[in-house]
């Protein structure tokens, strides 16, 4: 308990007050009944809160739309996790065994949910701004680093936009093959904008992934010439 208490002042910068809650925050649920899932709860409305706060005064121009993109790249499962890693919360989760032996410490969605129960857990412990405070230090350098709003779209918006904004119609996608087992698919879609006789494919774990790759060859492939 007391080498865990270290690394949160170390890298949460806050000594708890009631360090169950931080123990709570990093046991994940194949090791107890009593896990970070109500933890994780908490964190993951009080981060979208926080972060939606931040980016509304960082990005004054900003339509709803954007806001809610750029959020979503700051929230979602792939950037937490990451962040997760850099503070060495793959280090300190409390792990079932089986959890363990399968790599579960290095799980995305396991080090997603951790980083948002040790929100909630700062949050629960010392109150809003402690937690507003560690979620600014954790995101320092992405709020300084934001994307611009167009590079946020994903491909099949950014290939429509594009298309109507030259009077064309919009493409077809068809799924060309599913190939492997239920939970081991790959789908392959062609994406085709017939007035520019084009066609693109994509492939993908689900058939959305496969399309935005297809649009995302379709744009390349259009712009090519600097169109």
């Amino acid at each position: 308990m007391k080498a865990r208490a270290r690394w949160a002042e170390t890298h949460l910068h806050h000594r708890f007050d009631d360090p169950s809650l931080l123990e709570l925050a990093l046991t994940h649920r194949s090791a107890s009944k009593l896990n970070n899932e109500r933890l994780e709860f908490l964190g993951d409305a009080f981060l979208n809160f926080t972060i939606a706060k931040r980016l509304y005064a960082l990005r004054p121009e900003d339509a709803e739309g954007d806001l809610s993109r750029a959020r979503a790249s700051l929230v979602n499962q792939a950037t937490l996790a990451d962040i997760a890693r850099a503070i060495g919360v793959d280090s300190e989760l409390v792990l079932g065994r089986g959890e363990l032996r399968s790599g579960g410490a290095q799980r995305a969605a396991v080090l997603a949910d951790a980083l948002e129960a040790l929100i909630g857990a700062v949050l629960l412990d010392g109150g809003n701004a402690p937690a507003e405070k560690l979620i600014d230090e954790l995101y320092a350098e992405r709020f300084r680093h934001l994307p611009e709003s167009a590079d946020l779209k994903d491909p099949k918006t950014r290939l429509q936009e594009w298309l109507q904004g030259r009077g064309l119609t919009l493409p077809a996608y068809t799924v060309d093959s599913v190939r492997g087992r239920e939970h081991e698919q790959v789908f392959t879609v062609v994406c085709e904008v017939e007035q520019k006789d084009a066609r693109t494919i994509g492939r993908g774990r689900s058939r959305r992934l496969a399309e935005q790759e297809a649009a995302a060859a379709m744009l390349a492939e259009l712009t090519r010439d600097g169109e």
